[in-house]
């Protein structure tokens, strides 16, 4: 219970004052409901993060959803699932999915990346790039070649991509909660935000909507 009450004071603490004047999350302002449920993890509230590497705002968002993660409730699941379109982008996803299937994507691994390449500066736009870059985060580049090349990790690829489709992302960062509605910073937050206010306010509506999901709410 001190869980979820500490996420009811991250709700309110979060929302701009416009939105606790209207009496929380408005459906079509800050956040959407999907035209078709997505699978979720059975048993759990499932929140998917839908994101990619060299995006900034991404980057931004990135140690707030992280601490956002750490505080969720036990009947609440989290992934993220990586996307675009361009083949930088899905060689990245790629190496998201290889990472993870080798069990070596810690938060660590993950935060690195993005250092990487948001505070390093770091070119990784082919496969030998991506070896060198793993490596020195200290994964067994070996191993994670195999799994880069896996048939499995393409499949994933290829799903994520559906999965991004079917829930309406055109944009990232963007969150998915329970299967049934999207917000993100973009469509949380209000113009002339910091990106890091946008953020807190995307997480503080997919708290509400978790609640939403718990109390067996559907809109």
């Amino acid at each position: 219970m001190k869980r979820r009450h500490a996420t009811a004071a991250l709700i309110a603490a979060g929302l701009s004052p416009l939105a606790r004047a209207q009496g929380g999350p408005v459906e079509g302002r800050h956040y959407a409901r999907l035209g078709q449920t997505l699978p979720t993890a059975a048993g759990k509230i499932e929140v998917v993060e839908f994101f990619f590497y060299l995006c900034p705002h991404c980057n931004a968002f990135d140690p707030l959803l992280e601490a956002w993660v750490h505080q969720l409730p036990a009947d609440v699941s989290f992934r993220r699932v990586p996307v675009g379109m361009t083949l930088v982008q899905k060689l990245h996803q790629r190496m998201f999915y290889a990472l993870e299937s080798m069990g070596a994507l810690t938060p660590q691994v993950h935060a690195g990346i993005f250092n990487a390449f948001h505070r390093a500066g770091v070119q990784a736009n082919d496969e030998d790039a991506i070896v060198t870059l793993v490596g020195k985060l200290g994964v067994d580049t070996a191993k994670f070649k195999a799994a880069f090349n896996a048939f499995g990790v393409q499949a994933k690829v290829n799903q994520g991509l559906k999965l991004a489709e079917v829930a309406g992302v055109d944009g990232v960062p963007a969150l998915v909660v329970a299967g049934r509605w999207r917000t993100g910073p973009g469509m949380a937050g209000t113009p002339g935000q910091s990106e890091a206010a946008q953020g807190q306010q995307a997480l503080a509506v997919a708290s509400f909507l978790i609640q939403q999901a718990r109390s067996g709410k559907t809109s």
